[in-house]
């Protein structure tokens, strides 16, 4: 998935919408941060760092270790608490099917 492929999907969840807190003119670098509408709470941010893509979201910490022992390219929350937050290094071993259920769970550990 490319960045606005995963803007795009996570704007399907209800009530959510994309913000950008850290950059007044947002472009394609900008840092994407998607919110709930009703609590403000962030469940995806959607960044580029050394032209590589990146997205950090909220885990249940058991699952989240247990994540990062199986897929190489699943980090510890970057900038974030690493013990709520994985950081998936976009074009790696995480399949597509893995990220949008951890995009799920995500959404519904934030509302």
């Amino acid at each position: 998935m490319n960045r606005r492929e995963l803007i795009d999907h996570c704007l399907t969840y209800p009530d959510a919408y994309e913000d950008y807190p850290f950059d007044p003119l947002p472009d394609d670098n900008a840092t994407a941060v998607i919110r709930h509408k009703n609590n403000r709470r962030s469940f995806a941010l959607i960044m580029r760092h050394n032209r590589m893509l990146y997205l950090n979201l909220k885990c249940d910490p058991f699952e989240a270790e247990l994540l990062r022992q199986a897929y190489h390219d699943l980090i510890p929350g970057w900038h974030m608490n690493k013990r709520h937050w994985n950081t998936v290094v976009m074009g790696g071993d995480v399949p597509q099917d893995e990220i949008e259920r951890m995009i799920r769970v995500s959404w519904q550990l934030t509302l």
